[in-house]
C-alpha cells in the first residue's frame, strides 16, 4: 500500500511510501481508494493540521510526518462488519494513501462513521461515510466540501445579520470557497450589501467571469476599499493583506472572519492587527448549531441542495483534471501549497479504474 507522507513542518516536502497493509480486527473494513480531490482546502487541512487537529485523523506512526486529509470515493474490498458488505462504496473523508482502515458503525441515517477509538473525539462531519452509487464522484469529492463551507459561511453571515455590514469583502475570492461564498451571497433577490471580491492580479478577470460580485479588487488595491460598515472573510491566510484591510477600514470593519490558509507561507497568527479581532470560522460549529436549532437533517438538506446548484454550472469555471495513480498526487499538492495552481483547474487522483 502506497500512501503520500507531508512533513509536519515543512507542509511543501512529501514522500512516497510503501507500507505493508494493516490486518483487519473483529468488526473492521478495509477501504481501498477509487479517486479523491486535491485543492487548496487540503493545504490548509496541513498548514493548520496542530492548530486545529487534522494531523489526529490518519495518524503515521512516524514522527514529523503526517497525512494530509483527501475528500475521495473507497470501495469495502474487506469486511469484519456484517452491517458494511464488500463491494459497497463510501464517499467521506480518507488519508492521501491508497487505502483506509475503518471501525464502522451505522450512523442511523443510512451511511457509517468511523468509531476508532483516536477519532471518537473530532468534529463528527469528517467520521461519517456516505454509501453512494452513481453520479460523478469527481464533482462531488471537488465541491461537495467547499461548497459545503461556502454556504455554511452564507448561512452564518445570515445569521448574525451580516455583522451590520453594508459590504461583504472575500479575501481569495479565486479559490473555491471563496467564489461559492460570493455566488451564494448574490443569490438573495432584493439584497442590500455589496460583495467585493479580492484576489491576484492574475486571477482578477477569472474572479470577474463568475459575474457574482460586485466589484473586484486586486490585492494592490485595497487601501481603495469603500470606507463603509464591512465584514472580511478570509481565505488566504495572508497577514500582509489581512494588516492592510484592518487599517483600511478601522472601525468600520466589523467582524473579521478567517477560513482558510491558501496562502499558508504568509500566515502570521500573531501579527498584530488595528480594529477588531479576526474570529476562526469552523464549519462544523454552525453545522452544530443548526442542528440544535432545526433537528438533525435539515442544515445537511440545504447543503446538499446549494452545492449541487452551484455544481450544475460548474462546467462554466472549472475544468477538471484527472490523474492517474498516487504518484502524481505529489506535483499537484505542490502546485497547489506554492500557490502557482490555475484556479480553474479542479484536480483529481485517479487510483484504480
Amino acid at each position: 500500500m502506497q500512501r503520500l507522507l507531508t512533513n509536519t513542518g515543512t507542509i511543501t516536502v512529501t514522500t512516497l511510501e510503501d507500507v505493508p497493509s494493516a490486518p483487519l480486527e473483529a468488526g473492521q473494513a478495509r477501504l481501498k481508494l477509487d479517486s479523491f480531490a486535491l485543492t487548496a482546502n487540503n493545504v490548509t487541512y496541513a498548514a493548520s493540521g496542530f492548530a486545529i487537529g487534522y494531523w489526529k485523523f490518519f495518524p503515521t506512526g512516524i514522527e514529523g510526518q503526517g497525512l494530509v486529509p483527501v475528500w475521495g470515493t473507497a470501495e469495502v474490498v474487506e469486511s469484519d462488519c456484517t452491517d458494511l458488505a464488500v463491494g459497497t462504496r463510501l464517499y467521506g473523508f480518507y488519508p492521501l494513501a491508497e487505502e483506509l482502515v475503518i471501525a464502522p458503525e451505522s450512523d442511523g441515517q443510512g451511511g457509517f462513521v468511523d468509531a476508532a477509538p483516536h477519532r471518537a473525539d473530532l468534529p463528527a462531519v469528517y467520521n461519517r461515510y456516505t454509501p453512494v452509487r452513481g453520479g460523478d464522484d469527481h464533482l462531488r469529492a471537488l465541491l461537495q466540501p467547499l461548497l459545503a463551507t461556502s454556504y455554511l459561511l452564507f448561512d452564518w453571515l445570515m445569521d448574525n445579520d451580516r455583522f451590520g455590514a453594508e459590504q461583504i469583502i472575500i479575501g481569495s475570492a479565486s479559490s473555491k470557497t471563496g467564489l461559492g461564498l460570493c455566488k451564494y451571497l448574490a443569490e438573495p433577490q432584493g439584497r442590500t450589501y455589496k460583495i467585493i471580491g479580492l484576489t491576484s492580479a492574475g486571477n482578477r478577470a477569472f474572479v470577474e467571469g463568475l459575474g457574482a460580485c460586485d466589484r473586484v479588487m486586486s490585492y494592490d488595491e485595497v487601501e481603495d476599499l469603500p470606507k463603509v460598515p464591512s465584514v472580511y472573510v478570509d481565505m488566504s491566510g495572508n497577514a500582509e493583506v489581512k494588516s492592510r484591510v484592518h487599517s483600511t477600514l478601522g472601525g468600520e470593519l466589523k467582524h473579521s472572519s478567517a477560513v482558510g490558509i491558501s496562502h499558508w507561507d504568509q500566515f502570521q497568527p500573531q501579527i498584530k492587527l488595528d480594529g477588531v479581532k479576526p474570529q476562526f470560522f469552523f464549519a462544523p460549529a454552525q453545522i452544530a448549531k443548526r442542528r440544535e436549532e432545526w433537528g438533525p437533517g435539515v442544515i445537511e438538506k440545504q447543503i446538499t441542495q446549494a452545492w449541487k446548484r452551484l455544481a450544475a454550472d460548474a462546467g462554466s469555471w472549472l475544468d477538471v483534471k484527472v490523474h492517474t495513480g498516487i504518484a502524481q498526487a505529489a506535483d499537484v499538492y505542490g502546485a497547489l501549497a506554492s500557490g502557482t495552481a490555475n484556479p480553474r483547474d479542479g484536480h483529481i487522483i485517479k487510483l484504480s479504474g
